[in-house]
């Protein structure tokens, strides 16, 4: 499918090209332009994957359906608008001396290289290659944390390296267990990694391998969830490394880390015909979601308090596909989609007025409204988003969430409306002086490129409002793939 090489040949194609002229005054322009062209075709591969439905290419490498196409689109629009705002934010940091040219030159290959990884992990249909695409991914974030050169981006980049490293060690061996159990049913002839395949014998493999195999699984992806207590290496990365690439990680390798566990977990649950999969899920995203919850209040950078917020929400969506039935994974889908977008747009916000106050510390950050009405508003209609205000569309995923967690899960309501409160209360309380305090600071250099954070907080109004029927027909269709 020729909308597929362009989804993956793209930005492999910016890596290499700005790798080279990365330094260049227009490289800012040139990681937009592949960032749009890759969104462009994952738009054309999204039409073609709704009219002809789930395919496998090139030799069964690669499988495209409503599940992961979904999840390309959603990464290659948020690269984009994160490609958009990081232009005159970047061009601030050189101003300010924090970014060299050779410094430039790595972070613009990253970017689009690491965007490469993300797309290669959702679009393979081989789970040896998701691992790679995890690996590849982990090294590439590990070089944009620590593009500063500081000592704590650095220490925070070896942080994130060493824990993600043993993690994806433990998702190595849990990929290895589940070939050994496909070699038992397919054949050492057959591709036995390739997820179709094992999908259609699910029933066939052996229950005890395949337990294990999940337990590692869900260890090792789940280091990369920034599920509790695998989660210490995410706030660092996020308080140190450049806030577009807090953008990214918050918005987009979260996910595809999740996508990596909830195949596996389809083949989990055919094999053991038990919920085994679900309670381990329901378990380590409870845990997530209050641990985090209560951190919140406990934090003083700005950065890491949203870091804190995406290992919560990160949480729910765990929880949310660990109960398993049609409503709650269509419910975990579509917080997917929400927390992306507001998160990032978050992120953008607070990128601008920490480069104006010249510090993460919010207590040093007053006046918002003041210095730049703009990033004001856009800060604070976040943070009302993020917390589930209605009519935003988290308010709509966490109603459907907590009211299927009602239903099926009773005991578990209260740890969720407590942790909720507790995060919203937390968050608020330190927001508000940011956005509404007194300052003496003048308006900023740059214009900041703030129609990303209003294009991403609409899209999100509107998914609170009204799902349109495409979108919803995707939700519904992937939501089936994933039982219930």
């Amino acid at each position: 499918m020729n909308a597929l090489l362009f989804v993956l040949g793209i930005p492999l194609l910016g890596g290499m090209v700005l790798a080279v002229t990365g330094h260049r005054p227009w490289a800012r322009d040139v990681n937009v332009g592949f960032s749009l062209g890759t969104f462009v075709a994952a738009c054309f591969l999204t039409a073609h994957t709704i009219a002809v439905g789930p395919e496998t290419l090139w030799e069964k490498q690669f499988f495209i359906d409503p599940l992961n196409v979904f999840l390309v689109t959603l990464t290659t629009f948020v690269s984009l608008t994160t490609a958009i705002f990081s232009r005159p934010y970047m061009r601030v940091e050189q101003d300010h001396g924090k970014m060299t040219p050779p410094r430039m030159r790595l972070y613009h290959s990253m970017y689009q290289l690491f965007c490469f990884t993300m797309l290669l992990g959702l679009t393979t249909n081989n789970l040896g290659i998701i691992w790679v695409a995890m690996e590849a991914a982990t090294l590439t974030t590990v070089l944009l944390v620590s593009v500063y050169r500081t000592s704590a981006s650095l220490e925070a980049a070896w942080k994130y390296f060493i824990l993600c490293g043993v993690g994806i060690a433990q998702a190595l061996f849990g990929t290895i267990l589940i070939y050994m159990a496909a070699e038992k049913v397919l054949g050492a002839e057959h591709a036995t990694l390739l997820w179709t395949n094992l999908n259609a014998v699910k029933g066939q493999l052996n229950p005890t391998i395949i337990t294990l195999a999940f337990v590692f699984l869900l260890i090792g992806y789940g280091t990369k969830v920034g599920l509790v207590p695998l989660h210490s290496w995410l706030p660092d990365a996020h308080a140190e490394g450049p806030t577009p690439v807090s953008a990214v990680l918050s918005g987009l390798l979260l996910n595809v880390a999740m996508y990596a566990v909830l195949r596996c977990k389809v083949l989990t649950d055919g094999a053991l015909g038990t919920p085994m999969a679900g309670q381990l899920m329901m378990g380590f995203g409870l845990l997530s979601v209050t641990v985090a919850a209560f951190f919140l209040s406990r934090q003083k950078d700005v950065k890491r308090m949203f870091s804190y917020s995406s290992i919560e929400h990160m949480g729910i969506i765990t929880f949310a596909f660990g109960m398993g039935s049609s409503l709650a994974n269509f419910a975990g889908l579509l917080h997917m989609t929400v927390h992306s977008l507001v998160k990032s747009a978050i992120f953008f916000t607070v990128g601008h007025a920490t480069q104006k106050a010249g510090t993460q510390v919010m207590d040093e950050i007053r006046g918002l409204i003041k210095v730049n009405p703009t990033v004001g508003w856009g800060l604070m209609l976040g943070v009302m988003a993020i917390l589930g205000m209605p009519p935003f569309g988290v308010f709509a995923s966490e109603f459907l969430i907590l009211t299927t967690a009602m239903r099926e899960q009773p005991w578990a309501a209260p740890f969720l409306f407590l942790a909720l409160g507790v995060a919203f209360a937390s968050i608020l309380a330190r927001v508000l002086p940011m956005v509404f305090g007194d300052t003496t600071l003048k308006p900023l250099t740059h214009p900041p490129a703030l129609v990303p954070v209003f294009v991403h907080l609409a899209l999100a109004l509107v998914l609170g409002l009204y799902i349109p029927p495409y979108l919803n027909g995707w939700y519904v269709q992937a939501a089936a793939m994933l039982g219930g």
